[in-house]
């Protein structure tokens, strides 16, 4: 299915926040496919790109807009051409590359954590098979101006990965997964080196940690978003870990692998991606300042997630600027647009994340 708008007519909302414009102006030409855009990251790509001026097609098999809603205008959404698609078809990707005129693809489509434990095979087939899907027609499509941009994760490593030494998760770091999530990210790296070796296709594979911000309402670490949710709505919430962690604000995300799209890099290159190392304790200080009312309301399990939480970025200025949010600006501005949406009444916080709400008869 392919139109101009949201699919299915859905309603749209006023703008959700007062945070920058992202990418530069899109005047060269320039038209980018985000598959999986109706996730948090992709809803953030596709937010930036618009607002940069930039021609974008939004490919998910997805139907439900809900977060480029949370985060886009009814303006802003009138500009994106969107595809209703599947990565595990492969004659698809093609199509939406090939017919559209695609110059740039960043590819986000994925299945989350918990739902690779609980269907490892489906988790295989959109994880993996998608990726070299979309990596095959990449390699077939003539238009790209760029590398192949796609998220793989610090998820991929256990936290025995980092060095003895320094403490910090270095780019070139053997991974150990602890996860089936993991080892598919492990596979796809290794799967964008044998296209740079075989056909010569170009990638930047970049690794986030744990993303924060509107529209992180699923997987392993979305409890930070979620907590933040909590308290705009004054409910309790338990952050499923503690410890530290590495937080990286969607938005910035989303222009780092606008500029790694840009970049004109070759061969198959991986980054860590950089953020703020936070404590759980931090994070939840943070919130309180933010939303006072709900002071006491968040709290958090005591073990640390089991991944490596200080990493070494080195390499990835070559890709340009790699913006990073101040904590407390990022929760700010997360508590704004959820506070906006629920002045609206267009904010169902059980279809972001949290649990409804028991009832007692």
């Amino acid at each position: 299915m392919i139109g101009a708008g949201l699919p299915g007519g859905a309603d749209r909302n006023g703008p959700a926040d007062g945070s920058t414009n992202g990418a530069p102006n899109g005047s060269t030409g320039e038209r980018f496919l985000v598959t999986g855009a109706l996730g948090c990251i992709g809803a953030w790509t596709v937010r930036t790109l618009v607002a940069g001026g930039t021609s974008v097609v939004a490919f998910d098999m997805a139907g439900d807009p809900k977060r480029l809603r949370l985060i886009m205008s009814e303006r802003e959404l009138a500009k994106v051409t969107f595809v209703r698609g599947d990565i595990t078809d492969r004659d698809a990707i093609g199509r939406a590359l090939d017919e559209h005129g695609i110059t740039h693809l960043i590819h986000l489509a994925a299945l989350q954590v918990p739902f690779a434990r609980a269907d490892p095979p489906l988790g295989a087939l959109v994880n993996v098979v998608g990726t070299v899907n979309v990596l095959e027609a990449a390699k077939r499509h003539a238009g790209l101006r760029g590398p192949v941009v796609y998220t793989s994760s610090i998820g991929m490593f256990e936290a025995a990965d980092a060095d003895a030494a320094d403490g910090r998760l270095h780019v070139d770091a053997t991974a150990h997964p602890r996860t089936h999530y993991g080892v598919y990210k492990l596979a796809n790296e290794g799967n964008a080196r044998v296209y740079w070796l075989d056909d010569g296709l170009s990638s930047v594979g970049l690794r986030p940690l744990t993303v924060y911000g509107p529209g992180r309402d699923q997987g392993l670490t979305s409890g930070p978003t979620k907590a933040i949710l909590a308290a705009v709505v004054g409910r309790p919430y338990r952050i499923a870990f503690g410890g530290r962690t590495l937080l990286q604000y969607a938005e910035d995300v989303a222009r780092a692998l606008i500029a790694a799209g840009r970049s004109g890099l070759t061969g198959a290159r991986v980054f860590n991606l950089g953020g703020s190392l936070v404590g759980i304790d931090d994070l939840v200080a943070t919130i309180e300042r933010c939303v006072p009312e709900a002071t006491g309301l968040v709290t958090h399990d005591p073990e640390p997630l089991p991944f490596p939480d200080a990493i070494d970025d080195a390499g990835i200025e070559a890709i340009g600027e790699v913006p990073v949010t101040p904590l407390d600006e990022a929760v700010r501005r997360t508590v704004e647009v959820f506070r906006r949406s629920l002045d609206r009444g267009s904010l169902v916080p059980e279809e972001h994340g949290l649990e409804p709400v028991a009832t007692t008869s």
